[in-house]
């Protein structure tokens, strides 16, 4: 007899990000009565796939960049993702229903201390800057009339400025002491960032009655009932 292989069509996916922001959501994911399997605890696994215990409910855990593009081309019906990252893809495919309120931060720019003593941003015209969102970065400058020459780097960026590669960097700010601890200041804020909940716009129709009792759930356990 040949075995059922384990994702079945009528299986659906939810992608959530590693790190700060799975620690996160992880309390409203339960809250909503979506229990992963023992082994997603485990940080001593190397799986990225776990069952939950809703027998057409898997979760997947992959990087924060990843999510949006997992659910914008279908592989997962349902994610979590930075409003950052929805911006810097800007995928029509995406539904983004639900703000989670958390994951805050922002998205600003930022130069070496000594340069702003003495910068005037109103009077840039172009710009060269490092950044993980060379998308998002361009069009904000854009709407200033600003031209911005963005150098993509996904890591490190902080080591920009100081080793020359240019005077700038725009970058995600939590509390601001890691671009103190690297001689930069915060000059100019480009957006408020928070985690949303996302879905896949052709599963938002065709597995409707399934997605919208999911919704109501995590609204529901971010309103605390």
């Amino acid at each position: 007899m040949v075995s059922k292989p384990d994702n079945t069509p009528e299986q659906m996916i939810l992608a959530l990000p590693k790190g700060r922001i799975l620690e996160e959501v992880m309390p409203i994911i339960r809250g909503a009565g979506i229990i992963p399997e023992a082994d997603f605890d485990n940080p001593k696994s190397r799986k990225l796939a776990f069952d939950t215990n809703h027998p057409h409910l898997r979760i997947i855990r992959v990087r924060s960049f990843d999510v949006a593009t997992f659910v914008a081309f279908g592989a997962a019906q349902m994610g979590v993702a930075g409003n950052d990252v929805l911006m810097e893809f800007d995928y029509p495919e995406i539904y983004a229903p639900l703000d989670l309120d958390i994951g805050h931060c922002r998205l600003s720019v930022a130069e070496l201390a000594d340069l702003s003593k003495t910068d005037d941003p109103s009077r840039w015209s172009h710009i060269r800057v490092a950044t993980k969102y060379p998308n998002l970065t361009r069009k904000h400058f854009a709407g200033r009339g600003v031209q911005a020459e963005c150098i993509k780097l996904n890591g490190a960026m902080e080591l920009a400025p100081s080793l020359g590669l240019c005077r700038r960097i725009v970058d995600l700010v939590s509390t601001g002491s890691t671009l103190k601890a690297n001689g930069l200041v915060e000059i100019e804020k480009i957006v408020d960032i928070t985690s949303r909940f996302i879905v896949n716009r052709t599963a938002f129709k065709t597995r409707n009655e399934e997605i919208s009792e999911i919704l109501a759930n995590i609204s529901e356990a971010l309103n605390g009932q």
